[in-house]
């Protein structure tokens, strides 16, 4: 990821200076733009974004699935170095070459313009390469004889390519600062290069990993909508600089390490053939990592529900008016040190990444993605399975090469997995009852079983109805809203093609407050722990567990909401309410301080903004808990709504 690869590019930055001086046609000269031509003939299948939705020309939706290179010696295993152009090229394509030889259903290729070629190597070091040292010189010079080359070579191998700016963003950014003027420059570059523009070949992903940005309130921030009005601002000045001179597919980084985009829907970046560029690793998006999920037994503060509602807060919202495409994303046991995230393959609805991961990309159906393991590895696979106890990080089930290879396989030739008559239906995970959290969110799976012991899951094909939608409402994709406390039964039915039906039934019970495990987060900020038991709560240090409302829970008829402890407080403990859907928003705050009870007045709930009091709204509630120094017992005797003065 960012920081290491910063460490690498400044280590290839010094073993080349300790080798040889730079070529004469390296140093600072003034390269002319490319002459004006006529647009490039397109070598692959013309593709635009209509909607929500990348396509071709004859309308149908196309997902992208492929990989990424970076052209620098260190990162190329060292097979070249000193600038060597020819070098460069001949690994980078045969490493092309072999990864479409053993197997890999690959159709686009993420390319990074490495600082490598672009930096002035007579100035001094910095922390972030990419603009601090940028020459125009040499990127134009190098974009010529490196980056269009591997561009073309991929697109006549059947490859689209994603083009990724040099180096990384700082942690910092603004509105018209020395880097979003560089991105400025870079993208003006080549957009107008007469063999990129237009070339639907060719596409744009405007940054690498933005972190935070400066808001309106003077902060740096990765979250809120002031700083993603900023951030639309900051793209926007981008995206203008390219459509000057070209209507490529563009794809826009979010904050946060391009994990939080949920203020672009409000707000979002205008023009023709824009997508979003996500990444996406074990512990994002309230994923799986491979340490909490052996900490924790895989169930709580990991999974397939943590996962989808991570998802849903922080990428839903621009998946739902736009592409989305993953351009950095992998697993793998930390024992195999070949990947960036430690998790483990696991199991749709389970514990783990990898299976959640693609169960989560399907389901929302415009979502490319990439395989970020590095090419040479890629290039060394064989589809021999491994043997357990003996795995290799090629081989493991658990490893993202194994599943993912076949995964690809089976969207390239659009396999379902699945032959024979249908035998068996059921909701994964899920009993006879189910409980919800009124104003949250709970996500049916349906797995269907075929005569030959082939499974497959179905859940965009079932068709859910319920008994009561006063209480609970189902969308096709299994997503179940609790709307008010209550009981109703759901019943999925699925028919495979020329096949027969199947039902199941499951009776959902909503609750506002429920002291249940699987039901209260003790992990909401910091990793906590809950006794069902006891109705004992321990957060981590500065802490905070309770229940979090996806949909956000409505407290506007009653009067009085009321906290109360079952023993002394020992831990600084408050009550806290979110107006929100995000934990670092400003909460109302009712602390407990000497004594055991706290009644919250619903219509007149306060939080402090910017020196303000600023009244909360009871009818949009997102999260409401317990917030701690941590590490001491906090028992719950109850939480309840009333309108009853206590």
């Amino acid at each position: 990821m960012r920081y290491l690869f910063i460490l690498f590019a400044i280590c290839g930055m010094l073993l080349t200076s300790c080798t040889e001086q730079l070529p004469e046609t390296d140093k600072e000269e003034t390269v002319p733009n490319p002459p004006v031509t006529a647009e490039p003939d397109p070598v692959l299948p013309k593709l635009r974004i209509e909607g929500r939705y990348l396509k071709n020309e004859q309308g149908k939706t196309i997902n992208l699935h492929g990989f990424a290179q970076t052209y620098s010696p260190f990162f190329n295993q060292n097979a070249w170095n000193n600038y060597d152009v020819a070098g460069c090229l001949r690994y980078n394509k045969t490493m092309i070459d072999n990864i479409l030889a053993a197997g890999w259903k690959m159709n686009f290729v993420r390319m990074h313009m490495d600082p490598y070629w672009s930096d002035d190597t007579s100035k001094p070091s910095v922390r972030y390469e990419g603009h601090e040292r940028f020459s125009t010189t040499r990127f134009k010079k190098y974009l010529n004889e490196v980056f269009i080359p591997m561009a073309e070579y991929a697109n006549e191998k059947g490859l689209y390519v994603v083009f990724r700016p040099p180096g990384v963003s700082p942690e910092k950014i603004a509105v018209g600062d020395d880097y979003n003027l560089f991105l400025e420059q870079v993208w003006s570059i080549v957009s107008a290069h007469p063999k990129i523009r237009n070339n639907t070949g060719i596409m744009f992903e405007l940054a690498n990993e933005p972190i935070n940005i400066l808001g309106p309130d003077g902060t740096y921030a990765s979250n809120g909508q002031g700083h993603f009005d900023r951030m639309k601002t900051f793209c926007q000045r981008i995206v203008d600089k390219i459509r000057e001179n070209a209507n490529n597919i563009i794809w826009v980084p979010g904050l946060a390490y391009q994990s939080s985009f949920s203020g672009f829907a409000a707000n979002p970046v205008e023009g023709t053939n824009i997508g979003y560029a996500v990444h996406a690793y074990p512990g994002w998006y309230g994923s799986d990592t491979e340490e909490a999920s052996v900490e924790l037994g895989g169930t709580m503060g990991g999974g397939y529900e943590s996962f989808q509602r991570g998802w849903n807060a922080q990428v839903k919202p621009v998946a739902d008016i736009a592409p989305i495409m993953v351009t950095e994303m992998d697993w793998a046991p930390a024992k195999y040190e070949a990947s960036w995230g430690k998790s483990f393959t696991g199991t749709v609805g389970g514990a783990g990444f990898g299976a959640n991961f693609k169960y989560i990309a399907d389901m929302t159906g415009n979502v490319s993605w990439l395989l970020f393991t590095e090419c040479h590895r890629l290039a060394a696979f064989t589809n021999k399975a491994g043997t357990p106890g003996r795995y290799t990080f090629l081989n493991d089930p658990e490893a993202c090469p194994w599943p993912i290879y076949h995964w690809f396989r089976e969207y390239a030739e659009g396999q379902t997995g699945a032959a024979g008559e249908l035998t068996n239906l059921q909701l994964v995970g899920v009993n006879d009852n189910l409980q919800i959290l009124t104003g949250g969110e709970r996500y049916l799976i349906t797995e269907a079983t075929f005569a030959d012991g082939s499974t497959r899951h179905v859940t965009g094909e079932t068709r859910f109805h319920v008994s009561d939608e006063s209480v609970v409402r189902i969308a096709d994709n299994g997503i179940m809203s609790a709307l008010k406390d209550g009981t109703a039964v759901v019943t999925a039915t699925y028919t495979p093609p020329g096949g027969v039906t199947r039902k199941i039934t499951v009776t959902v019970h909503a609750t506002t407050f429920p002291l249940t495990v699987g039901m209260f987060n003790p992990s909401i900020f910091a990793t906590g722990t809950f006794d069902e038991e006891t109705k004992t709560l321990i957060t981590g240090q500065w802490g905070f567990g309770g229940w979090w409302y996806n949909k956000g829970v409505d407290l506007s008829g009653y009067k009085y909401l009321v906290a109360e402890l079952g023993n002394d407080n020992n831990a600084s403990v408050s009550f806290r309410l979110f107006d929100e859907n995000n934990y670092w928003s400003q909460p109302a705050l009712y602390d407990f301080s000497n004594g055991r009870k706290v009644v919250v007045e619903l219509d007149n709930m306060y939080k402090q903004i910017g020196g303000q009091q600023v009244k909360l709204n009871p009818s949009h509630i997102y999260i409401i808990g317990f917030w701690s120094s941590g590490g001491k017992p906090i028992v719950i005797k109850d939480v309840y709504l009333t309108d009853k003065p206590t």
